[in-house]
């Protein structure tokens, strides 16, 4: 009823005396979706009817599909060998004398391809020996030698790793410590550097740390020596295995690194603390980070605690059997976090690295898939259900109403 509204004139009125709304304000104030299937649920639809004769069949062919793949991968993954040599306390445990000793057996450790009659014991345990000499460049002040026997030919295709475990990468505040725009080249400002995501590690004195951020900082700083072969066939010389530090990085994302920055001299910016050693003056000029891939190799995040990071590699040589010599450089500290590090020597097969976890859990996927099946049929072969049986609702039973 419209008894206390005004009648509008221009307007038409409907039966009840009120004034018809206009096409606009029907628009305007109209919710009804639109008539179409998708909006209106009119799309056709198809659920399926679990019977036994329909899940039956189907727990089995996963099961048949899933196991060769799983033994496929396991297969591959049975393909690489890998030599791991924790040196976390090498400057505590090996002799400074210049000699060498076994190394624990806690410290290294051997996974050799399948069908290899070698094993652990089987071969000589890795000896090492520790030094500490100023004199020698800086970085390189700490060394530990590491020899290791290899039981028969890798390769080709070797490749040298570094390993850390106990290290979060992951975490929130690490993650987000950088700022992408400055590695990009950007001209970043001190005041837009501290504003940023760098903290705790933005600038100092009024300039800006390049790069910036905790990522960069804590950047991993022990080097390798060359990998030299010692007793090399026919009397020959100590011969060096030649691993490149050339194409490790994914080459995708060199486009993320600027060759110089967007400052206008190196005094500009300053290097991050823990890389003070480098540059106790400051920089004379620019680091490349473009071309620096064990940089960008650190900067690519790990997912979980425990990770190792490509450090060289050789595609086209055999590292034949021997005895092996390898440096390490100590610099970057794990202990104060309770972590260890470690050289790896790996190679790879068509599935990657030595990582049969995928293959297994393909495997153990078709082995419940499988007991399930036959559970499910003998279940279904001693005590069968009549499909649709009415009498199996709740209300047609005798105790319904109890």
């Amino acid at each position: 009823m419209a008894i206390f509204n005004r009648r509008n004139k221009d307007r038409p009125s409907n039966a009840d005396g009120d004034a018809a709304p206009t096409e606009k304000e029907k628009v305007k104030w109209s919710k009804r979706p639109a008539n179409t299937a998708f909006k209106q649920q009119r799309l056709k639809a198809w659920q399926p009817i679990l019977t036994p004769k329909a899940v039956l069949p189907t727990l089995f062919i996963i099961g048949l599909i899933f196991a060769p793949i799983g033994a496929l991968i396991v297969w591959g993954s049975g393909k690489v060998t890998t030599i791991t040599l924790d040196y976390t306390q090498c400057d505590v445990d090996a002799p400074t004398d210049g000699s060498f000793q076994a190394m624990p057996t806690s410290a290294f450790d051997y996974a050799f391809k399948s069908g290899s009659s070698e094993t652990k014991s089987s071969i000589s345990a890795p000896t090492w020996s520790f030094s500490n000499d100023s004199s020698r460049p800086v970085g390189q002040e700490a060394r530990c030698e590491i020899e290791f026997e290899i039981p028969y030919n890798l390769g080709p295709g070797v490749f040298l790793y570094y390993k850390l475990t106990n290290y979060y990468q992951n975490h929130r505040r690490y993650v987000m410590s950088l700022d992408t725009t400055q590695l990009k080249g950007d001209r970043r400002s001190t005041s837009q550097i501290d504003d940023g995501d760098c903290k705790p590690i933005t600038s100092s004195g009024g300039k800006p740390y390049y790069p910036c951020g905790l990522i960069a900082n804590s950047v991993f700083n022990d080097t390798y020596g060359p990998v030299v072969l010692l007793n090399a066939q026919n009397g020959a010389q100590n011969q060096t295995y030649n691993f490149t530090e050339k194409g490790i990085a994914w080459g995708g994302i060199k486009k993320n690194y600027a060759v110089t920055p967007g400052y206008d001299s190196p005094s500009d910016v300053l290097p991050p603390p823990n890389w003070a050693r480098r540059y106790p003056d400051g920089y004379t000029e620019f680091p490349n980070l473009y071309e620096d891939e064990h940089f960008q190799i650190w900067m690519r995040i790990a997912a979980l605690p425990t990770f190792r990071k490509l450090w060289a590699r050789n595609d086209d040589e055999v590292m034949t059997q021997g005895r092996y010599r390898v440096a390490a450089y100590m610099n970057y500290p794990v202990k104060q976090f309770s972590g260890t590090k470690s050289v790896v020597i790996s190679t790879v097969s068509w599935i990657g690295g030595k990582q049969p976890f995928l293959g297994w859990a393909y495997i153990a996927a078709a082995i419940l898939c499988v007991v399930l099946a036959i559970a499910g049929l003998i279940r279904h072969l001693v005590k069968p259900r009549k499909l649709g049986d009415m009498s199996l609702l709740s209300w047609n039973q005798s105790n319904a109403g109890r």
